[in-house]
């Protein structure tokens, strides 16, 4: 990147994630125009410094694009209309499907550039500070059309998974794995309370043995625990990515009857507690002795967000 023509870069969707990440390539230096069709998700992003646009089509060849979106059909929408002359690389960090990328990854290079699947994980922290981590999925010419953008927003926290579909692939199991510990956890911390051991004790003591995880030390302490809730991704994303996880594993003929039944949980809870919840909300549905009293989520049965826009980011998975 020798000149400002080349540090052009689009943000599309300007949710939790997409916001943050383009603040964050603003900060970096580079010239960032954000899309979004919603006026209170532009206005985040204006008072961060970014130019906006509620017109697609105003970023069409821009040389860069990040795409932070909530689902593979706007991902399959949203390309076409933004290869163009001058389009070099589209980033996209949407938890989206393996084979919506290896379509936009093939549509791409018939225009001549690149398109990698690079779902990335963080949260809203690690989206505003450019420290998040990217599953990528790219060819090796891809990849490094793309690379100035993930070391922007990653710096160089990235895994190259394999060609393109892959990173959505990992990314998908990732989440359903965190899915599958966020219910086990809850569960084991309901039973310790049942023996009259308080909860933070047990997850502190668990977090430092073999038992452990991210999970135990960070989420049930921060989040389940104290009671906030506010991790900034939603109960309706993490059961769509658990049962996208689940579809991806029976497309090649895989039966992972443990994460299935996971996948199954998760439902139950969205059925319950509403799309808009906080996902650390599952709590309320499997370990309903360890959450403090207080109101269950206001979400409940809400409508989920509108398709077009990110409003609760991407992931919030560290």
């Amino acid at each position: 990147m020798n000149n400002q023509i080349e540090r052009r870069i689009a943000v599309i969707g300007l949710g939790a994630m997409g916001g943050a990440m383009a603040a964050t390539l603003h900060k970096a230096g580079w010239d960032v125009t954000g899309f979004d069709p919603f006026d209170a998700a532009r206005a985040a992003a204006e008072k961060a410094g970014v130019r906006t646009t509620a017109n697609l089509a105003d970023v069409a060849g821009t040389p860069y694009a990040v795409l932070s979106l909530p689902a593979a059909s706007i991902v399959e929408t949203t390309v076409p209309q933004l290869l163009a002359p001058g389009t070099v690389a589209i980033i996209d960090t949407t938890t989206s499907e393996p084979a919506t990328s290896k379509h936009m990854a093939e549509l791409a290079q018939a225009h001549g550039a690149a398109f990698v699947d690079a779902p990335v994980s963080g949260g809203r922290d690690g989206a505003a500070t450019g420290s998040l981590s990217a599953f990528v999925g790219a060819t090796d010419e891809a990849l490094a059309a793309a690379e100035p953008v993930l070391l922007a927003l990653t710096g160089g926290k990235y895994s190259h998974i394999g060609g393109p579909g892959s990173g959505n692939v990992v990314k998908l199991l990732n989440n359903v794995l965190a899915a599958a510990n966020l219910v086990s956890v809850g569960e084991a911390l309901g039973v310790a309370k049942a023996y009259g051991i308080d909860p933070a004790t047990a997850a502190a003591s668990i977090s430092g043995a073999s038992g452990g995880s991210k999970v135990s030390a960070n989420m049930y302490p921060n989040w389940v625990l104290s009671g906030t809730h506010d991790s900034g991704f939603s109960l309706g994303l993490m059961a769509r990515d658990a049962a996208l996880a689940v579809d991806v594993a029976a497309q090649i003929g895989e039966k992972p009857s443990l994460l299935a039944a996971v996948a199954s949980q998760w439902q139950d809870a969205l059925a319950a507690l509403g799309p808009k919840a906080d996902f650390t909300e599952i709590a309320r549905a499997v370990a309903p002795s360890i959450t403090p009293a207080g109101a269950p989520s206001t979400a409940a049965g809400a409508a989920p967000a509108p398709a077009s826009s990110n409003a609760t980011g991407t992931t919030a998975i560290a």
